[in-house]
């Protein structure tokens, strides 16, 4: 507090002499002299807190979490972890009470989704053992539009919009779900890190993006229809370092972000400060 108004006072001084100098010396100086000040006592304000609470107990954490799925209808978080002589699959509640897991059909899992709808419900993952068939493929290796280089994570927006996360080439690319149609590309906010996830939130105006190696979640404003624009960041949670956030889901019914943390074997709930959230969803 001493420093705090040590600094306070030395810049009234600061002023003080400026305005005095510029009252007797005006007539020797050669060009006039502007200055601006603008100074900022607020901080800026948090969009997402941790949730200390969750889950209840982290020792079910016994390997590399690589993935997390919410089924928002049900209310249930799935954590998908990698190592030897350990359940795969983790099942919670989104309050954080552990419920099951399971370690069968599953040997090295890279991704994971819940498909919750009235009409659907199912988990989908994506293994890394050698059993498996391509059922679909699109694009090729490349630096060009519609080429890709370690496309990391997709996700589908409510106009039909496909986003994926092009890691290696530092952005996020567009496509049209039903055509396949090319519509664009963010890399701008992505010059330092290429984005590892990307996940919508619930009122689909914006995008939560990790970033992995800067351990680094973006806020983005969602484009609207028609354009998908530059890339612009709204607010940042940085993570404490290297906990690596690998993927991420965020709960559709309470906007709440599970990040999977490979370099911190775990995973982290952020809830939205509700004052702020609804100014979002507004």
């Amino acid at each position: 507090m001493t420093r705090f108004w040590v600094c306070v006072a030395g810049a009234g001084f600061f002023l003080a002499f400026l305005v005095f100098h510029s009252r007797f010396c005006a007539s020797r100086l050669p060009l006039p002299l502007h200055f601006a000040f603008k100074i900022s006592w607020r901080p800026e304000e948090a969009l997402y807190r941790l949730d200390v609470d969750w889950p209840k107990y982290s020792e079910y954490f016994t390997g590399a979490t690589f993935c997390v799925a919410v089924d928002s209808l049900n209310g249930l978080v799935y954590v998908a972890q990698r190592g030897d002589n350990i359940p795969k699959v983790l099942v919670f509640t989104e309050d954080g009470y552990f419920l099951r897991a399971w370690n069968y059909t599953v040997d090295t899992p890279h991704g994971i989704f819940a498909a919750s709808t009235p009409h659907e419900q199912s988990v989908w993952i994506t293994d890394v053992g050698s059993d498996f068939m391509i059922l679909w493929l699109h694009g090729e290796n490349g630096t060009g539009p519609a080429k890709f280089s370690i496309p990391h994570s997709v996700t589908v927006d409510s106009d039909g919009r496909v986003w994926v996360a092009d890691r290696g080439n530092k952005r996020i690319q567009v496509f049209d779900k039903d055509t396949g149609e090319w519509l664009g590309a963010w890399n701008n906010c992505f010059s330092e890190e290429g984005p590892s996830a990307v996940r919508f939130t619930p009122d689909g105006k914006h995008l939560i993006v990790a970033q992995l190696n800067l351990s680094r979640l973006l806020l983005v404003a969602a484009p609207p229809v028609g354009s998908v624009g530059n890339c612009s960041v709204i607010s940042t949670i940085q993570l404490a370092d290297q906990v690596s956030p690998h993927l991420l889901d965020v709960s559709g019914k309470t906007g709440a972000i599970y990040v999977a943390e490979i370099g911190a074997e775990q995973v982290q709930k952020y809830v939205p400060v509700n004052s702020c959230f609804s100014s979002f969803g507004s």
